[in-house]
């Protein structure tokens, strides 16, 4: 459409709440929002070009079309918008990485010996939910933090199945666990001890310690005083848990404080998470976004934010207006399913509260630009060493891999500005090999493939890079340059030489000229980290191609053992190799009975 039709589309959207989706010419829907009153919102991007800013030109000048679609309410619209963009990861919206974790623990009480499990979100299935954590590593955490305070199993075994059918393990005898598997501790007494664990998730631990320390007394007065001293124990070990608070911050953060900041090159939110009128935790994200309004940040920045945790604290402290902070607030709300506060402090304790997650969120700022610089002028220098013509933003790094000469495959690492780009990784299953191992010919299949995807326009092998690092000598890095003049390329190539150590120690054009790089730490450390990501890439590919090849012969071989058993079995053994060494009883703890023996039969007949 032209502008003037744009126009005119404006002029007839009615004044009223809902979520416009701007189109370029292929369709693609490139920026979602929501408004209050539609006619309104739209019109301002159709405002004469020096009323806008850079971002919102840009932005402009590739809109094709919109669409829109009305709501009943600004808090419907907030919630759509949110849905929306999660669906289309429109260009110019503010996109937060999804692929953040924060998981809950799961406790189903309806079991006899219930057990904390962690999930990735909660269902409605009658089991208690607590959360969310940081990340499923902060919620292992937690729970191995309270099973130790508590005396809880951590063990594999499965209660009331299990008891008695085993000795206990080494940390019953180290006074870790109270041992349900001796049958000593009955399913009620346990139960009570799961029951005090949840309590201290959901932020009851001052109140437990009350309960215990009035048990304690009266068992004293009673003159019992081993049960007396069991629960003195406890106690202590409740209200150490004090001291790592930080552990289950996520089960009942009360308060967060955010902040938005810019700096130079880039932009940071920090959010600080409060529990119990102390700082928990600290999370932050950066964009490269200069410029840009802050209550729109923020305001993208919360919807996204607390939709991905499924949760929202009593309340939320920000540094700056949003222009939709009732409707904000509104979902926030529905998130926490309580009363959910949200607030810009001008002065007092609160305010303080937001200044220093400013004042965090600069200094990762400055942190991630001075590392930017750094390896900015790394790869200045390793342009003027071997006198490349460009700056070599984009790099590309390749290594052959094969086991006993087998599952022969190759890797293609990718590092922009210096930093891994994983997303661009790409991986070769050689088939030239299964003529015999030859790493040249090898080499040469792969970077055929890799320039010939370029030469066919396939995106995922495009562009090239400023230069090919080749993790070898002369003989692979002039395949590489005979490759690129079979396609008439001219880009630049190396060879990531190793000395008798296993050091990189020069790199190697395929004239035969070296750079010394051992002399120069900063050009030393790039390329020998891009060496060992390659060499890492590499062999992760061909063990988990020699893994399946492993499972193929024995595992899958065995009667009863299909795709979840031998998954549970490798998980538990680490190997095949020990799950041939294991006893029968071993292998039982984790397959039924009958199962164990066909697989100790197995490997005993095989010798």
């Amino acid at each position: 459409m032209t502008r003037e039709q744009l126009k005119e589309r404006v002029r007839r959207l009615p004044m009223q709440p809902g979520v416009y989706m701007h189109k370029d010419k292929t369709g693609r829907v490139i920026y979602v929002g929501k408004a209050k009153l539609l006619r309104n919102r739209v019109a301002n991007y159709f405002q004469p070009p020096e009323r806008l800013n850079a971002k919102t030109r840009q932005l402009v000048s590739h809109i094709d079309t919109f669409d829109i679609i009305v709501t009943e309410s600004e808090f419907e619209a907030l919630v759509l918008e949110n849905s929306m963009i999660k669906k289309y990861q429109p260009k110019y919206n503010i996109l937060l990485k999804d692929d953040k974790g924060y998981p809950y623990i799961r406790l189903d009480t309806t079991q006899d010996y219930p057990r904390f499990t962690v999930v990735s979100r909660p269902e409605e299935d009658g089991a208690r939910y607590f959360g969310p954590y940081m990340g499923r590593k902060a919620a292992f955490s937690a729970i191995d933090t309270i099973s130790e305070a508590l005396h809880l199993a951590t063990c594999s075994r499965v209660f009331p199945r299990d008891i008695g059918k085993d000795r206990p393990c080494l940390n019953q005898h180290l006074g870790r666990c109270c041992a349900p598997c001796t049958g000593r501790v009955s399913a009620e007494e346990y139960r009570a001890l799961i029951l005090q664990a949840a309590s201290i998730f959901e932020g009851g631990a001052k109140q437990l310690e009350r309960e215990l320390t009035e048990k304690m007394n009266e068992a004293a007065e009673e003159l019992q005083f081993e049960r007396a001293a069991d629960l003195r124990d406890r106690l202590r070990a409740i209200q150490k848990l004090g001291t790592r608070q930080h552990v289950v911050a996520g089960a009942f953060a009360e308060l967060d404080a955010i902040a938005f900041v810019q700096g130079q090159t880039r932009a940071c939110v920090c959010v600080l998470h409060y529990g119990g009128g102390s700082l928990q935790s600290k999370e932050y994200t950066l964009f490269h976004l200069t410029g840009g309004d802050p209550a729109e940040v923020l305001s993208t920045f919360v919807k996204q934010y607390y939709a991905q945790r499924g949760a929202a604290p009593k309340t939320v402290l920000l540094s700056h207006e949003i222009e939709d902070a009732d409707a904000a607030g509104e979902y926030l709300s529905s998130l926490a399913g309580r009363k959910a506060e949200l607030a810009v402090p001008q002065r007092g304790e609160r305010r303080v509260l937001t200044r220093l997650a400013e004042k965090n969120a600069y200094e990762e700022i400055e942190r991630r630009e001075k590392q930017s610089e750094r390896r900015h002028k790394s790869l200045e220098l390793l342009q003027s060493v071997t006198g490349m013509a460009a700056l070599p933003l984009r790099l590309e790094a390749y290594d052959i891999s094969n086991f006993a000469g087998q599952d022969t495959v190759g890797s293609m690492i990718v590092f922009v500005e210096g930093q891994p780009k994983k997303s661009d990784y790409r991986k070769f299953r050689i088939a030239c090999a299964a003529n015999g191992q030859d790493d040249y010919a090898s080499m040469r299949e792969m970077l055929t493939r890799r320039v010939q995807r370029y030469a066919d326009g396939d995106e995922k092998f495009s562009p090239l890079p400023n230069a090919f690092m080749i993790d070898g000598g002369l003989g692979h890095v002039r395949i590489c340059k005979e490759v690129l003049d079979s396609f008439g390329l001219s880009v630049p190539c190396f060879g990531m030489v190793k000395d008798d150590h296993h050091r990189t120690r020069a790199l190697i054009a395929p004239d035969g000229r070296e750079f010394g790089i051992s002399a120069t730490p900063a050009l030393f450390a790039l390329v020998g980290r891009m060496q060992e990501e390659v060499h890492r890439f590499a062999i992760e590919y061909n063990r988990k191609l020699g893994g399946k090849r492993v499972r193929g012969s024995t595992l899958d071989r065995i009667p009863g053992v299909g795709d979840k058993r031998r998954t549970e079995l490798l998980k538990h053994f680490g190997s095949v190799e020990n799950i041939r060494h294991a006893e029968e009883n071993e292998l039982a703890r984790i397959v039924p009975r009958n199962t164990a023996k066909e697989i100790y039969d197995f490997f005993h007949k095989e010798g």
